[in-house]
């Protein structure tokens, strides 16, 4: 099933926060962004349709939002998606949510259910009701990759998604190997799902205006690579391998194997060239090299 025009669906909204709007806001609720939660509060509506069309979403789709804010992209998401998760860590905006989507998305704002919780620590019970098939995030930059790694970890009923990131990190989650920026955030997230840039947005689309660029991601989920090991064992080697980039992998998984010999040889086993590098590698070839781990290499708890 295609989305729903976003013309159509945004219909029933009596309008999307602009700039005046979002300041409005923020001052009645005596909100001012903070460095420390990451806070820069999206302010085109333009830019919150383009999110809505790219995200792909259906009609009954259970959208996830993290760090839904003063609520412009909320708005949005609600005429569109079956219902809305949004979960705030700031009790103030948390607060404020429900009122926001009642006195903007008419009908819809009944769709809408606000978590005051923080997004790395929040589990599948606490969003069960119904269970949410897509993340679409406006995240904040000081926490995006580790709340995205740990929402696919933990939510299985998440399909695809779209989130909306400091550019410098969508580079990073969706190189592939031999990029330059390639690394820990490429390889796990392609554990997890096919991912794709899907566009850039720029510095003055938002309250107060950051000082980069910020990038959509989008990404749709998929099977593990392997099911003969645990996903554990190899973000272990992922990390080891990282850790020490640039050394060779048989030097870079020497604690990891329980010597450099002992990693030359799960390498070999695996089919991987002990003077490679980590950047080199496949997220199938990290799965490889976890399933040929020596016995005596520590197990990742």
């Amino acid at each position: 099933m295609n989305a729903p025009e976003p013309t159509a669906t945004l219909r029933g909204v009596t309008g999307l926060l602009g700039p005046a709007e979002i300041r409005e806001l923020a001052a009645r609720l005596g909100v001012n962004p903070t460095k420390k939660l990451g806070q820069n509060f999206v302010h085109d509506p333009n830019t919150v349709r383009r999110i809505i069309t790219t995200a792909g979403l259906t009609p009954d789709d259970v959208v996830l939002e993290v760090g839904p804010g003063l609520g412009s992209l909320t708005l949005a998401l609600l005429p569109v998606a079956a219902h809305v998760h949004a979960v705030e860590i700031d009790p103030v905006l948390a607060g404020a949510l429900p009122q926001t989507a009642a006195g903007h998305a008419g009908p819809a704002a009944a769709r809408l259910t606000v978590h005051r919780a923080d997004a790395l620590r929040i589990t599948a019970a606490e969003l069960a009701d119904p269970p949410p098939t897509a993340l679409v995030a406006n995240l904040p930059y000081n926490v995006a990759v580790p709340v995205v790694l740990h929402l696919l970890a933990g939510l299985p009923t998440l399909r695809h998604g779209l989130v909306m990131v400091q550019k410098e990190v969508a580079d990073r989650l969706v190189a592939g190997p031999g990029s330059k920026v390639y690394g820990i955030p490429s390889v796990k997230l392609a554990w997890y799902a096919r991912s794709r840039a899907a566009g850039r947005v720029p510095p003055n689309v938002f309250w107060p205006v950051p000082n980069v660029d910020s990038g959509l991601v989008a990404f749709t989920r998929r099977e593990p690579p392997r099911d003969d090991v645990p996903r554990k064992a190899v973000f272990a080697v992922v990390d080891a391998a990282f850790a020490q980039r640039r050394k060779t992998l048989r030097a870079a998984l020497a604690g990891w194997a329980g010597g450099p010999d002992r990693a030359a040889a799960a390498l070999t086993a695996a089919g991987v060239d002990p003077g490679a590098r980590g950047e080199s590698l496949t997220v199938e070839q990290f799965a490889a090299i976890a399933a040929s781990a020596p016995t005596a290499a520590p197990v990742a708890q």
